[in-house]
């Protein structure tokens, strides 16, 4: 086994104890110990906690099995055997090291965002590193396998706020602890979405002139930042365009529309959010 074969192994382990204690916390610590309903097939493992006393990571194991079979040929054998990993050191941080840790008991809406914050950062450093913690996960990656366009942010909002209704209405009924678990769901997806994504956002422009080449110049020259000029015709006049494409931090947008309006006042500006953006002056890939 070469060095960096190891090294990634090492990599793996430690984001699975930190991304599985960080649910744990966020299921047990708080979610649990104030009775509001959290989603995902913890979610469900809660319910039978709240009515029978089983251990929720126990509990998740069982109801992993179905779902497993079912996704296993969609997901692959890797995914599965890493997955397989991830769900035992996931069970071993719940039934084992939460309960080691006090539980918080104080105001249910501050239980309910440090839920969402601590279980969406647990959650988003077990995805970064293509594995799952089982049960729901599967889903969410069998439909983003089949969706690719989504976020795994809005397939888990979807899925989770079923799953918290239910839960809710079975333990009670309560609707401010469904609301609170809805809340809680909410921020979970944000947060993955946020940790996977948004640390490499920054903003995209596309700009149409007929001064292409004048008006990248300029922006390299306030920016440093480089652009790609595409070909374009206009629809209306027929007449031929110039398309600036230009990536940048969100910082730098404002230097970017500066420097078209000093080129072309007249030029044709569109900014979009770019969710990911790697390449030479960004993360690399």
């Amino acid at each position: 086994m070469g060095i960096r074969k190891t090294k990634e192994i090492a990599v793996d382990l430690l984001m699975d104890f930190a991304g599985g204690l960080l649910i744990a916390i966020g299921v047990y610590n708080f979610a649990a110990a104030s009775e509001f309903p959290v989603a995902g097939i913890s979610g469900i493992a809660l319910i039978f906690y709240h009515f029978f006393d089983i251990p929720i990571g126990i509990m998740t194991v069982l109801l992993n099995i179905p779902i497993i079979l079912i996704c296993y040929k969609l997901l692959g054998r890797t995914f599965f055997l890493k997955t397989l990993k991830t769900m035992a050191i996931a069970t071993f941080s719940m039934d084992i090291l939460a309960p080691l840790l006090p539980v918080y008991e104080g105001d249910l809406m501050l239980s309910c965002i440090c839920m969402g914050l601590i279980s969406g950062l647990g959650y988003a450093l077990i995805y970064m590193r293509d594995t799952s913690t089982g049960g729901a996960d599967f889903i969410v990656m069998a439909v983003r396998k089949l969706r690719p366009h989504l976020s795994l942010g809005k397939i888990i909002i979807v899925m989770d706020c079923t799953i918290v209704l239910i839960g809710g209405l079975l333990m009670g009924g309560n609707i401010d602890r469904i609301i609170y678990g809805l809340i809680g769901s909410y921020l979970l997806s944000v947060v993955v979405d946020k940790v996977m994504y948004g640390l490499d956002a920054g903003k995209l422009t596309l700009v149409v002139t007929e001064h292409g080449y004048d008006v990248a110049e300029r922006i390299d020259a306030l920016t440093s930042r480089g652009a790609t000029i595409l070909r374009g015709e206009g629809s209306y006049s027929k007449q031929d365009k110039e398309v600036v494409m230009c990536a940048c931090n969100n910082k730098q947008m404002h230097m970017v529309h500066k420097a078209v309006k000093e080129v072309d006042p007249s030029a044709f500006l569109v900014t979009m959010e770019a969710n990911q953006v790697r390449g030479q002056g960004f993360k690399p890939h």
